[in-house]
């Protein structure tokens, strides 16, 4: 099933729903149940966390794994039957699971171990808590080999013209800037909605960037066009991107970066979020290089690169996989209690070697190495301020939509990428796009869709 699809069918199901919740509860054995989307070594670790529950309760737990959790879950619902416990990373998905009576609450907002900049998305907009952040990412790093790039070790650039520079200068001796993978074995093409809502957010600030993740600005407004255009400058252009842009239309995200770490790199500069530490160390089982990669922030805009002057401070765009409780049963609420402690946050860190982070503000973050005590820091302690992903504040059918706009412009030519003003009559295919978009923003807003107003940057 589609998301798209399942996007159109969660409203409807949620309205019967609370008809079907006497017939919700834990297994009939008494074990908890949870569905998450993790699978492979990211369940081999999650289940770390479940064993150590089991040991020290005796309860157990059921674990399903599933890139379709979301899809799975609404059929669990629509069934009466959900899970005791789902992981989902899209807050607003929860919080239409919570505004139909459906995800319960765990309790008022001082029982939070998260760092304060978290606990809002706890809440999910609500005055209590209903959601425990199991693990997190911070986005919008730009990472390198510093073997194959040494003046970037030294300087990283630290505006937007400056990496535009910088990879022009690449480009023209020779040396492809810009590693890209826009394929997932689902949602292809996120790795560019992560890419538009960088520059949104660096380039005109916080408060515009709420209100567009909030539904209230268009799509087709000057600001989210300026966004996609500037992606279009820096990386549409012959020599920008390894293969160009049907390339990456073709490459998976998780092998997005490896041709940086070869004898002759392919590309040098790679924008992904800090998981990718973890497929860098999967790396350097062939490519040693690959385990001492590392990373700068995503600039910002000066005033001469076309930033607001009240867009040019600390921001950090981030995510995370959130738990939230589906039934009443006492095993399970202890279970999820259990989730947001110190010692639950701490297993699957130090499990996985250093490659997945916690929002717990209480565990030491120099338990990293160099580059993911950076990251850690970043995630609990910095005074920036923090967005979570616009895509996954968005309704699932508008962020559907957004991936596969995406796609669509990576496909284009660099003039039908950068067109700024079109004249009359001629063709914009980057307007058609964002007005497309827009049709379905009106049409989400019309219909009563859940639109998730969480504060950027508080």
């Amino acid at each position: 099933m589609s998301t798209r699809t399942t996007a159109a069918l969660m409203t409807a199901a949620l309205l019967i729903a609370p008809a079907l919740a006497g017939c919700t509860g834990p297994a009939a054995d008494g074990a908890v149940t949870v569905l998450a989307t993790w699978t492979g070594d990211e369940e081999t670790y999650f289940r770390r966390v479940l064993d150590r529950f089991h040991e020290t309760t005796g309860i157990d737990v059921t674990y399903q794994g599933t890139r379709a959790a979301r899809e799975v879950l609404l059929s669990e619902v629509q069934k009466g039957t959900p899970p005791d416990i789902a992981v989902l990373p899209s807050p607003t998905e929860m919080a239409t699971y919570r505004s139909r009576g459906l995800l319960r609450p765990l309790g008022p907002p001082a029982g939070s171990t998260a760092a304060p900049h978290w606990r809002g998305l706890e809440m999910l907009g609500a005055q209590q808590r209903y959601v425990v952040p199991i693990k997190a990412d911070l986005k919008g790093l730009i990472w390198f080999n510093p073997a194959a790039s040494p003046e970037i070790a030294a300087s990283p650039p630290a505006t937007w013209g400056a990496l535009s520079d910088l990879s022009r200068r690449y480009a023209t001796a020779g040396r492809t800037p810009w590693c890209m993978g826009a394929a997932a074995s689902s949602d292809a093409g996120w790795p560019g909605t992560d890419w538009i809502e960088d520059i949104l957010l660096h380039r005109s600030g916080a408060s515009t960037y709420r209100d567009w993740a909030a539904g209230r600005l268009a799509w087709n407004s000057p600001q989210v066009r300026q966004a996609w255009t500037a992606w279009g400058k820096l990386v549409g252009a012959p020599g920008m991107v390894r293969g160009g842009g049907n390339a990456a239309l073709l490459t998976d995200f998780t092998d997005a970066d490896r041709p940086m770490f070869t004898a002759t790199p392919g590309c040098l500069l790679h924008h992904q979020a800090s998981f990718q530490i973890g497929i860098h160390r999967d790396y350097a089982k062939t490519m040693p290089d690959a385990a001492r990669a590392n990373f700068f922030d995503f600039p910002p805009f000066a005033t001469a690169d076309g930033g607001r002057p009240d867009a040019v401070g600390q921001v950090r765009e981030v995510s995370a996989d959130l738990a939230g409780l589906f039934t009443d049963s006492p095993a399970a609420r202890e279970l999820i209690d259990f989730l947001a402690t110190d010692e639950a946050q701490r297993i699957w860190p130090e499990s996985s070697g250093g490659t997945v982070f916690s929002v717990n503000q209480n565990l030491p973050v120099g338990s990293y190495d160099a580059t993911g005590t950076r990251i850690a820091r970043e995630l609990t302690q910095s005074s920036a301020a923090l967005c979570f992903d616009a895509s996954d504040l968005m309704p699932s059918s508008m962020a559907s939509e957004f991936e596969r706009a995406v796609l669509e412009f990576l496909h284009l030519s660099n003039a039908q990428q950068t067109q700024a003003d079109p004249g009359a009559g001629k063709p914009d295919p980057l307007g058609d796009l964002l007005d497309d978009l827009d049709r379905v923003r009106q049409g989400l807003r019309a219909d009563g869709t859940t639109w998730l107003d969480l504060p950027c940057g508080s």
